[in-house]
């Protein structure tokens, strides 16, 4: 068992390797082709401000200066990028290789993986006695995430106190236009841009889902620990099956409910 494990745990080494090398070398390769085009048109740019702008005086030196710099920087990155990817010091580690070779080389080693995982896979039972090990960690990001937006809920809310209180404040406080006018523009627009906001993204409503949701599971996952209803049976093999179809039935209910926030008020109707 435990060189099974061991195996399978290899392979998804092996994946997230390979899938955090393609993004380097995406990055490595947009640099290549980026940096010279940029240099270029900045050194474009520069010409084009001293003929349309600048033609009969001196360009000031603030400008001449920014550019300058500009360009040597994207030069000398261009020099070091060549110089990584085609010198034979290797500071790369996939140098002169593209992006499409390591993308097959991902996907043959998912392929490997999904082979692999089916000839070593562990009965039924130990893979439900896993799942269930892993249901801590499951219920932490429900609950960090439940967080998340309800920091997100309060913040809007004392955006809105505040913003509305001021707009009371500052027509009671100003007589003339300004500079009563752009701080009251202002607050409005707050004031609107967070009401839509809180509308459309529902941080309070996805708090709620979040943490009910934790508190199902932990309530599941404490009553098979001890072994109380609805996990009284003497055979540990079904409560484990009931455990995990019902903690999966969670799961499914709580992304059912995060795509009907995702949905407009008449999409949400619809699929109630």
């Amino acid at each position: 068992m435990s060189a099974t494990t061991s195996a399978l745990i290899q392979h998804r080494r092996d994946i997230a390797d390979l899938e955090q090398r393609v993004k380097n070398r995406r990055l490595q390769v947009f640099g290549l082709y980026a940096t010279p085009i940029a240099a270029i048109f900045m050194i474009l740019a520069w010409i084009g401000v001293k003929v349309f702008v600048y033609l009969h005086s001196d360009t000031p030196s603030p400008i001449n200066w920014t550019a300058f710099g500009l360009v040597v920087f994207l030069v000398v990155a261009t020099i070091a990028q060549f110089a990584a990817e085609f010198s034979d010091l290797s500071l790369w580690e996939d140098d002169g290789v593209s992006v499409k070779a390591l993308r097959l080389r991902l996907e043959l080693a998912e392929e490997e993986r999904i082979l692999e995982a089916r000839r070593l896979t562990p009965p039924t039972a130990e893979r439900q006695a896993s799942y269930k090990e892993r249901l801590p960690g499951e219920i932490a990001r429900l609950r960090s995430d439940s967080r998340h937006y309800r920091r997100i809920h309060l913040l809007m809310q004392w955006i809105l106190f505040l913003a509305s209180s001021a707009i009371t404040a500052v027509t009671a406080w100003f007589d003339p236009p300004q500079p009563a006018k752009g701080v009251l523009i202002a607050l409005g627009f707050t004031v609107t841009v967070v009401t839509a906001a809180a509308g459309y993204f529902k941080p309070r409503e996805r708090a709620f889902n979040l943490q009910q949701t934790a508190d199902s599971i932990e309530q599941h996952a404490t009553a098979i620990e001890l072994g109380i209803a609805p996990y009284g049976d003497a055979d540990e093999v079904a409560n484990l099956k009931s455990f995990t179809t019902t903690v999966e039935a969670l799961r499914a209910e709580q992304r059912m409910r995060e795509q009907q926030l995702d949905q407009p008020q008449q999409g949400q109707q619809e699929v109630i």
